[in-house]
């Protein structure tokens, strides 16, 4: 259950523009400031998942590794996506609770 609703709410946060996908724009994103969460996918290349570990804990982003790119490209309507970015913090509250109740 958790899991459809932390997708239903990647959607929403999409719509409402407050998603950022795809290397460059995720890594502007991020270095800016504006970055609440990133969410890395778990078939991403180790090489890839590393970078975005270090930006994370360079930029104190909260960062959650689940997924896949297939999943995350769907959840907000688009291709795969490695890496997303969540610009709001009351969607990014959310999502990490939804995250952490799948764990249980």
């Amino acid at each position: 259950m958790s899991e459809n609703k932390l997708f239903s709410l990647l959607g929403l946060a999409q719509k409402a523009g407050k998603i950022a996908s795809g290397d460059a724009k995720v890594q502007k994103t991020v270095k800016a400031g504006q970055a609440k969460l990133l969410i890395v996918a778990s078939d991403a290349s180790e090489l890839t998942q590393k970078s975005y570990r270090d930006m994370a804990s360079f930029y104190h982003v909260q960062l959650i590794a689940s997924f896949t790119k297939d999943q995350l490209g769907l959840a907000v309507g688009k291709g795969k996506r490695a890496a997303l970015v969540v610009m709001d913090e009351g969607f990014s509250k959310a999502m990490c609770k939804e995250f952490s109740q799948m764990g249980e």
